[in-house]
């Protein structure tokens, strides 16, 4: 059903969909490529949210050339009006003649119309072509739509044997600067930024992607979601440096606080705001406090003195949250995991050796039995600097 040029075209439109990577949130990552007798006649990239769509960038380069051509979309073009027009009438505007898509629209106001939609128009449609892809790009977005929480992403450093802190609780730093600075785009690309309590009273964490200048790349196609290949115009590191500063939102700040011991100095309450604390616990004089300095308090109780943790990741859905990186320490990960919300391990290894006495990286509780195990799914490895980094799935 595909040619071999359909994929060469398809996989460009991926690449300029990460050039998204950092700034569309929560709407999903786009790319599209205009094709007319051979040649790329209009690119486009969704950029930020309440900005134009990657079909109308590039219909908008090609311009009366889009007529007879083919658009290479790496998601379903929208069919309702949301802050910006439907992108299938814009296709349908400009006549072109075939539109190939990689993936259909998870959302329930599109979910296939916008493809019904062309083809009513006569534009010939074909779907699936680089889907897995497509998915991967927007993993947080399909979780969102599918079933009504964000993408959990738990990042954890440790030493070579599973532990991620000594005996007394320092951790400061057990992987080197290469992996801290790796952690920074994972950050960067993330909607939320969940920790607990326990983890802001031991490092004062702040949680906002810092360091900027390191996140953009010093040539093309590294992996800093410039997104620009071979076929693309060059990519110079100005020009990436001025495209993520552009593109890039601080990720909501999120604290786990049951009895809601948060000190009033601490770092995550400032450094430009935007935090967001769960709490299981009413005080109205502290939550006072803590909402004159700009953060928000929500009291969400599991009816055992906790927070409810699958509540609270609904609520990050409709907060329109896709992908939340967890930077906690065992205690969340380990509820997280028994609760099966986790979703990925991002694994940062140090090649050291921290002891027994040293803290782990997850508290399962004692199992009697591997039935009780969790279950993971190789996913990528490579090194960063002198340290490992390992992303794993977890099996559902």
């Amino acid at each position: 059903m595909f040619s071999a040029q359909d994929s060469v075209w398809m996989a460009q439109a991926l690449r300029l969909a990460e050039r998204g990577l950092y700034g569309t949130s929560p709407n999903p990552r786009v790319g599209c490529v205009l094709v007319r007798a051979g040649d790329v006649v209009g690119t486009g990239w969704h950029r930020c949210a309440g900005e134009p769509h990657a079909e109308v960038h590039a219909l908008r380069e090609a311009g009366a050339t889009a007529h007879g051509a083919t658009a290479y979309v790496t998601l379903e073009p929208c069919s309702h009006h949301g802050r910006t027009p439907p992108c299938a009438d814009a296709l349908i505007e400009a006549r072109v003649a075939r539109v190939v898509v990689a993936a259909q629209d998870p959302n329930p106001q599109v979910a296939g119309e916008g493809i019904a939609r062309l083809r009513a128009a006569g534009i010939a449609v074909e779907s699936g072509l680089m889907e897995t892809e497509a998915r991967e790009l927007n993993v947080g977005f399909f979780a969102r739509m599918t079933r009504g929480m964000p993408w959990v992403r738990s990042k954890i450093a440790m030493s070579l044997d599973g532990r991620t802190a000594l005996g007394n609780g320092k951790s400061q730093w057990i992987t080197g600067d290469a992996a801290r600075q790796d952690v920074q785009r994972w950050r960067a690309r993330s909607c939320a930024v969940l920790t607990g309590i326990n983890t802001v009273l031991a490092d004062d964490a702040r949680l906002n992607v810092r360091e900027i200048d390191a996140l953009t790349p010093t040539r093309c196609g590294e992996a800093s979601g410039c997104g620009r290949g071979e076929q693309a115009v060059v990519c110079t590191p100005e020009d990436a440096a001025a495209s993520f500063a552009t593109a890039l939102r601080q990720p909501l700040r999120v604290v786990l606080d049951s009895q809601l011991r948060i000190p009033l100095e601490a770092r995550v309450l400032y450094d430009g705001g935007n935090t967001l604390i769960y709490t299981a616990l009413r005080n109205e004089r502290k939550t006072a406090l803590l909402q004159d300095l700009g953060a928000t308090v929500t009291v969400m109780p599991d009816g055992k003195g906790r927070v409810d943790l699958p509540a609270m990741l609904r609520d990050l859905a409709q907060r329109g949250c896709n992908e939340v990186l967890v930077e906690s320490g065992s205690t969340l990960n380990g509820a997280l995991l028994r609760a099966g919300l986790a979703d990925e391990l991002l694994l940062y290894l140090a090649p050291q050796l921290l002891g027994d006495a040293a803290r782990g990286m997850a508290q399962l509780g004692e199992l009697t039995s591997l039935d009780q195990r969790v279950n993971l799914k190789w996913q990528d490895m490579r090194q960063v600097g002198e340290d490992l980094r390992i992303t794993v799935r977890v099996k559902k």
